[in-house]
């Protein structure tokens, strides 16, 4: 069976409501798993322009699945070892979560294979 790289990407701007308060970051950052499929996230990398801790986290249907968290004016790049199944209509969404007040942007380079 083949399978196809999906990618999550793009700068986008967002500020914080607290830490145990995350939100979308973006809309181009939900994915739905295609029917007849299961998806396999594999890596996230990101980066924090703020001055902040900021932690942006992989959702799947409503529940936190993965968090990556981000320094100060840093970035990470988290290859994923244990990589799980996610079933056909499942519904991906990274989000963020800042310091109350936390204004800046965010790069997002997130890759799953759809199988």
């Amino acid at each position: 069976m083949a399978s196809t790289p999906k990618f999550l990407q793009g700068v986008f701007p967002f500020s914080g409501e607290g830490l145990s308060k995350p939100a979308l970051i973006d809309p181009a950052l939900v994915y739905t798993v295609p029917p007849g499929t299961t998806a396999q996230p594999l890596y996230f990398r990101g980066g924090n322009s703020t001055d902040e801790l900021v932690v942006v986290s992989l959702w799947r249907d409503g529940a936190p699945m993965r968090h990556f968290p981000m320094g100060a004016r840093s970035g990470v790049n988290i290859p994923l070892r244990v990589v799980e199944d996610v079933d056909p209509d499942s519904r991906l969404e990274l989000v963020v979560a800042a310091p109350a007040g936390t204004a800046g942007e965010i790069v997002v380079d997130f890759g799953l294979m759809e199988v």
